[in-house]
């Protein structure tokens, strides 16, 4: 049986949000301490207090992180490839032990 989702309240950019969790709660309020983060970082830099434009930057950003790591991922999958042929082909070319 999935775990029960829970009510977790969670403060971001100046608004209170009730969120459900799947899981750990903390994780949730992990996540929304780094967003809430990442907002007043912007904010901070920006000439313009507006939390739209503060919110499209983060997701700009948060987008841009994704991205990367995604091809961060397919880049460690193609070299997981090579490295396993790699291997496949070096034990089809050793010699068996048993001298067949």
């Amino acid at each position: 049986m999935p775990d029960a989702k829970k009510s977790v309240r969670v403060h971001i950019f100046n608004q209170s949000y009730t969120l459900l969790a799947e899981g750990d709660a903390r994780d949730v309020e992990e996540i929304a301490g780094e967003v809430d983060e990442l907002m007043t970082s912007i904010a901070g830099r920006t000439s313009s207090g507006d939390p739209a434009r503060v919110a499209v930057l983060a997701c700009l950003h948060l987008a841009d992180k994704l991205r990367a790591a995604e091809k961060q991922l397919r880049d460690y999958a193609d070299k997981s490839e090579k490295i396993a042929s790699l291997l496949e082909e070096a034990f089809l070319e050793t010699p068996n032990s048993t001298g067949v």
